[in-house]
C-alpha cells in the first residue's frame, strides 16, 4: 500500500481541489449536479485525508500494473 502514497504538496493539492469542487457544487445546488461530478469531490477528499490516491489504484488496476 506504500506505492500508493502521495507527498505532503499532493495532498494539500487534493485537499484545496476538493474544497473548489465542492464549492462549485454548492454554488450550482446539490440536486442539480449529476452524479458523476461527485466521484473526483470524493476522491479528492479521500486522497488529502488518507494521502492514499484512489487513481493511482485504479489506473494500476486497469493497466496491469501489481
Amino acid at each position: 500500500m506504500n506505492k500508493y502514497l502521495i507527498g505532503r504538496s499532493m495532498q494539500i493539492f487534493f485537499l484545496l481541489m476538493s474544497v473548489i469542487i465542492w464549492l462549485g457544487i454548492w454554488l450550482t445546488g446539490f440536486d442539480v449536479v449529476h452524479w458523476v461530478l461527485y466521484l473526483p469531490a470524493v476522491f479528492f477528499v479521500f486522497a488529502g485525508v488518507t494521502r492514499i490516491c484512489p487513481g493511482m489504484i485504479i489506473l494500476n488496476k486497469l493497466t496491469g500494473n501489481n
